[in-house]
């Protein structure tokens, strides 16, 4: 099972300003949280012990609230970046916190909410002999859809629907060796997952429970009225 995660903490949130000015995005307020947190919160459920945060802008906010992680049952650790290293340097940089025995990774951005079973993500996995797994999410149409039959005549309208198209959620499975095979600066999507696709080692993830993420005002309001439907309250308490 996997026991430590790596949280990209360091983003900017340039679109959500000025809710960013003072903290990097994963801290904004979410119902009284930062959004970090209810990742924070569930990956403990979920079994992991460890959590090393690559931080960058505003990290000081990040370490004074979650400090050691003691208060939260858990090790936290800081891979802070001096210089900004892409996500794929970002991961790589915070490996050096985890220790050698440690092979399975838990690994994420900062402003995904997410609230079903790791368990079934792992185990998909492993069961593929994969270096990388990556959890999807369904595409989702930014616009209301028009069904028309050939003739042209209208025979429906659908509200914003979900497409037959598979997205990146930003979540992850790595082997330790896959992040090894990471830039020492720049992004893993582009410079390791091809070598991986055509290796036939990277797999896909369709999950079956609640994700939500934070770029703009519009998706933080659609996740403070989703929250509480979806994310468990028990964790909160």
């Amino acid at each position: 099972m996997v026991k430590s995660a790596i949280i990209l903490a360091g983003g900017k949130g340039e679109r959500l300003r000025p809710l960013t000015d003072k903290v990097p995005k994963p801290m904004i307020d979410i119902l009284g949280r930062p959004l970090v947190e209810y990742q924070v919160l569930w990956l403990k459920d979920q079994g992991i012990t460890h959590i090393v945060f690559s931080c960058g802008y505003k990290s000081e906010v990040i370490k004074e609230y979650f400090k050691d992680g003691s208060k939260f049952g858990l090790q936290i650790d800081y891979a802070i970046e001096d210089e900004p290293l892409g996500r794929g340097g970002a991961f790589k940089n915070a490996l050096k916190f985890l220790p050698e025995g440690v092979d399975l990774v838990y690994g994420s951005n900062g402003d995904e909410v997410i609230a079903e079973p790791l368990a079934p993500f792992v185990q998909f996995h492993q069961k593929n002999n994969a270096l990388a797994t990556i959890l999807l999410q369904r595409l989702v149409s930014p616009f209301g859809i028009v069904e028309i039959e050939d003739s042209g005549k209208v025979t429906a309208f659908r509200e914003k629907p979900e497409l037959p198209h598979w997205i990146n959620a930003g979540v992850y499975i790595f082997n330790r060796s896959c992040i090894e095979m990471f830039p020492d600066v720049g992004d893993h999507e582009t410079e390791v997952f091809p070598k991986l696709t055509k290796e036939g080692r990277l797999f896909g993830y369709k999950p079956t429970g609640f994700r939500g993420t934070v770029n703009t005002i519009k998706e933080m309001n659609e996740l403070i009225k989703q929250l509480p439907e979806h994310f468990p309250q028990e964790l909160l308490s």
